[in-house]
């Protein structure tokens, strides 16, 4: 089931770079399942948190520049509210091989932080409602928690209601 474990103590980019700022955070570890439906509807479901708190990195083209989305696990992303967000026409899911080479992550495990090369991001707003927020730590069963106030600044997000 789920684990906690110390800051910094798994070692992936993204717990480094929360390491590194300074910020207060906890890693959650927990068996993931390759069967499972869902990344993160399986992390909601054993770490026993709200879905509406554990929030899913997802990578659009926005215009042709690749750009974050981050929602709810309980929802999708709403592709025109993302473009929107960043003063885009058009958007579209990326190509995952483009996102997981953009990243540095594989799918399933792709972090807001600590990514091979920092791009555009959008918090949905509803993150703000929270205290903490999970998201992906950087690999497949591991989250990390953190203040959303946090995770905006360490990716220089902007927050929108981008979910749906």
């Amino acid at each position: 089931m789920a684990k906690k474990a110390k800051k910094g103590g798994q070692g992936t980019p993204a717990t480094v770079a929360l390491a590194a700022a300074g910020v207060p955070f906890t890693v959650h570890a927990y068996e993931h399942d390759p069967a499972a439906d869902s990344y993160g509807g399986e992390a909601a479901q054993l770490l026993a948190v709200p879905a509406s708190r554990v929030f899913k990195t997802l990578v659009a083209d926005v215009d042709g520049a690749l750009t974050v989305g981050v929602v709810p696990v309980s929802g999708k992303l709403d592709l025109k509210a993302l473009a929107a967000a960043v003063g885009g026409r058009r958007a579209a899911m990326a190509d995952p091989a483009a996102a997981e080479r953009s990243s540095g992550y594989v799918l399933g495990g792709i972090s807001p932080l600590g990514q091979r090369r920092p791009l555009r991001t959008v918090l949905d707003d509803s993150a703000l409602a929270h205290p903490t927020v999970y998201v992906s730590a950087g690999r497949r069963g591991l989250e990390v928690e953190l203040a959303p106030a946090d995770l905006v600044a360490l990716t220089n997000a902007t927050t929108a209601p981008i979910g749906r």
